[in-house]
């Protein structure tokens, strides 16, 4: 690399690298500087070599069969010559000089301009329309901020519900462009799922998931790829009817039925434990799966859990507490003090459960399922007069007021426990 001076303005003189051939027609450049002092010069010349070769990587990507890529390059490349991006029509408004300016920055080669800077510089490129799978695939890139802290299995299961809204409407409406997607194309996609709760006996939840992923997913990419598109997302959700509700088990089929002897000697015992943790914790399936040795404190005064977003994300911020143990659920944590490895990150848990309690006549009505003995916990706390302040601190919910002071102790915490625990 070398700075020369040509009349009064100092110059980087430099031989283009052998990459660049094929879109830089020339051997050596002369990039001005725009001083006539050599020290000036010297501080400028690493700035000015990085966006020449910024400019020509995104020639080389210009020269992509992809639209998406060919377009951002454009953006790329303008900003590397020191414009910005303009659409034809805004740059044929411009001033004269301004325009002269433009057009003089294009590099001339023996056949004429360079196509790809003149579409660049002068607003040439067309930007793509963007199809319902292509939005999906920029939306995992433009959203990734939702993801940090996930765990491989949260991962899997954000994502999923995002692939299958996209491939319902796909499969419906099909893989149209953001832009052209009307009106009538969503009230037809909310009718289908209309029909299909009808049929298949599905809650308005479903259907309303699928439209809120899809929502999410044309307004996030046509903020931020500055589409300034009008999507026709509004009104579409679906009334939700009675919600159903997980029913909980009584106290007395926890008893007989689930606690019997032998009773779930058929599952392997890290589910085992995990369900008999459940009893008198009431934490959610995933969040028991989830605890670590760490996490699991047997020699403690008040022997504990501790709830913590380790490799994972929580449900909220207040899922974040510590459960005292007792009864049925302290004997499962010493069966296994160092957590449940097999389902760490491994989402059959609830699936393996569920099927084995069916099967063996451990279910009380077919509503019930294994998130049930959750809700029994609650139900426990609220026959026994629990002030609500704890109530929500052992299960993780918000409180409807502010929290003042830290709250009951550890070993007041304990006594409420052992009063209801099985």
């Amino acid at each position: 690399m070398a700075i020369k001076k040509r009349g009064k303005t100092q110059y980087l003189y430099r031989r283009v690298p052998k990459r660049y051939a094929g879109v830089e027609p020339r051997q050596f450049v002369w990039v001005s500087l725009h001083t006539d002092s050599e020290a000036l010069a010297t501080t400028k010349e690493v700035t000015a070599w990085a966006n020449m070769v910024e400019g020509w990587e995104a020639l080389l990507a210009g020269d992509s069969s992809d639209a998406e890529t060919r377009f951002e390059a454009a953006r790329e490349l303008a900003s590397a010559r020191g414009f910005r991006f303009m659409k034809v029509t805004d740059v044929a408004k411009l001033e004269r000089e301004e325009l002269l300016t433009r057009i003089e920055a294009v590099t001339q080669t023996r056949s004429g301009p360079n196509l790809i800077e003149a579409a660049a510089i002068l607003g040439g490129a067309v930007e793509p329309e963007i199809s319902v799978s292509k939005a999906l695939e920029l939306y995992w890139t433009l959203a990734k901020d939702k993801t940090f802290g996930k765990s491989e299995d949260q991962l899997r299961r954000w994502k999923n519900p995002r692939l299958k809204a996209v491939k319902n409407f796909i499969d419906l409406i099909g893989d149209k462009a953001l832009a052209k997607i009307t009106g009538d194309d969503m009230l037809d996609f909310r009718s289908w799922w209309m029909e299909r709760m009808e049929l298949e006996d599905l809650t308005a939840n479903s259907g309303n998931k699928d439209l809120v992923h899809l929502g999410d997913i044309f307004k996030t990419v046509n903020r931020m790829k500055r589409l300034g598109l009008v999507l026709p997302l509004s009104d579409l959700a679906i009334k939700e009817g009675e919600q159903r509700q997980r029913p909980p088990f009584s106290v007395n089929w926890i008893k007989e039925k689930i606690l019997a002897p032998g009773a779930l000697a058929g599952l392997n015992t890290e589910a085992r434990c995990i369900v008999l943790g459940m009893v008198n914790t009431g934490y959610r399936p995933s969040e028991g799966a989830g605890l670590l040795g760490a996490h699991i404190n047997l020699a403690a005064k008040v022997p504990h859990i501790s709830i913590e977003p380790a490799g994972r994300q929580l449900k909220s911020k207040h899922a974040k507490r510590v459960i005292p143990l007792a009864g049925i659920s302290l004997e499962a944590f010493r069966e296994c003090p160092e957590g449940f490895p097999r389902y760490r990150d491994n989402p059959s848990l609830s699936a393996t459960v569920n099927k084995f309690m069916r099967e063996n006549g451990l279910m009380e009505t077919p509503g019930h399922t294994l998130y049930s003995l959750r809700h029994a916990f609650e139900d426990r706390m609220l026959a026994a007069g629990v002030d609500e302040r704890i109530r929500r601190d052992l299960f993780g919910h918000a409180l409807d007021r502010e929290r003042y002071g830290k709250g009951a102790t550890m070993e007041h915490l304990q006594q409420v426990v052992q009063t209801i625990a099985l």
